[in-house]
């Protein structure tokens, strides 16, 4: 990962973080951050998630850490052209 990329996800994950912990305390926010799928998607580039919005981030992190299923953008999807 070149440094200039570090630094933005460094200050996505601060604001995605900032929003979580509006409704709990901090060290939880960053527990369900870093442990999260979503945080090893954000930094693999799949999907560009980075792109989305730090709320939508926000709420996909608290849906999967509640266990809902969401979306596994690893895997091809059906409107991909064969």
């Amino acid at each position: 990962m070149n440094n200039k990329r570090k630094i933005l996800l460094e200050h996505k994950f601060i604001r995605i973080i900032e929003e979580l912990s509006k409704d709990m305390p901090l060290r939880k926010s960053m527990d369900i951050l870093y442990r999260s799928q979503t945080y090893k998607e954000i930094i693999s580039g799949i999907s560009d998630m980075h792109c989305r919005s730090d709320k939508y981030l926000a709420e996909e992190l608290l849906r999967e850490a509640d266990g809902v299923v969401s979306f596994d953008y690893s895997h091809k999807n059906n409107y991909d052209i064969q």
